[in-house]
């Protein structure tokens, strides 16, 4: 399974092009509230920008919390798939998460990143990359307060 992680965000200048790609290609809209990654300002214009995106927990705290099934476990790798014929919009998946990934629209429908890495080549300045789960682990052991898994 492959994992989508925003590697060099010094590089960032906050232009949303992940946002808006992601957006149009993945959930066939064109709202940076429908995108699975979220570019934010870290304290200001010069400080630069933190992209907001699934850290592919495993087990995802998010799919534990929907009460349909509507997210479920990816088989290996960490994070989720997403079911938008089952999710009632409850938005508990939302609050569940560790780190704030998953976006609520308008009608709380969710979005979070599928780790599908579409958004990858609209970055103009190689800030995001997609690496295969067993040759790196991510980074949301901490975040996810996961403890790490004996090898």
């Amino acid at each position: 399974m492959k994992v989508h992680r925003a590697a060099r965000m010094e590089r960032c200048i906050g232009c949303h092009a992940c946002s808006l790609a992601c957006a149009r290609l993945v959930h066939k809209t064109i709202s940076w509230n429908a995108s699975g990654i979220r570019i934010k300002s870290s304290g200001g214009v010069t400080s630069g920008y933190q992209a907001v995106l699934c850290l592919a927990c495993d087990p995802p705290p998010c799919a534990a919390a929907c009460p349909t099934g509507a997210m479920t476990p990816r088989k290996s790798g960490g994070g989720v798939l997403h079911k938008r014929s089952v999710c009632i919009r409850c938005g508990k998946c939302a609050a569940a998460c560790p780190v704030g990934a998953i976006a609520l629209d308008d009608q709380q429908a969710p979005y979070v990143c599928i780790h599908c890495g579409r958004c990858i080549e609209f970055c103009p300045h190689g800030c995001l990359e997609l690496f295969d789960a067993e040759e790196k682990r991510p980074l949301c052991q901490e975040a996810c307060h996961v403890p790490p898994v004996a090898e």
